[in-house]
C-alpha cells in the first residue's frame, strides 16, 4: 500500500510551499487553506515525506493505511 498524505486545515498557516511543489497533488480550497486534490495521482512515498517536511506548520500528516509515519 502506498502511503497518503493529509492536512490539518486547522494548523495549516497557507504558506503555499506545498500548493508549488505538488500543484498536481495539492491545492487551496476556497479558505485559502491547503487540502489535497480529490481524485489526484498520489506521489511517491519519498515525494510526500519530502512534501510534509517541507510544511512549515507541520500541517501535512503521511500516513501508511491508518497509521501515521513517523518519519519527520
Amino acid at each position: 500500500m502506498a502511503y497518503r498524505i493529509e492536512v490539518d486545515q486547522d494548523v495549516c498557516i497557507s504558506s503555499g510551499m506545498c500548493v508549488a511543489d505538488a500543484p498536481k497533488l495539492m491545492r487551496f480550497n476556497d479558505d485559502e487553506v491547503a487540502e489535497v486534490i480529490p481524485g489526484a495521482e498520489p506521489l511517491p512515498d519519498a515525494e510526500l515525506i519530502r512534501l510534509a517536511r517541507g510544511c512549515p506548520s507541520g500541517a501535512l500528516q503521511v500516513f501508511d493505511g491508518d497509521t501515521p509515519v513517523e518519519a519527520f
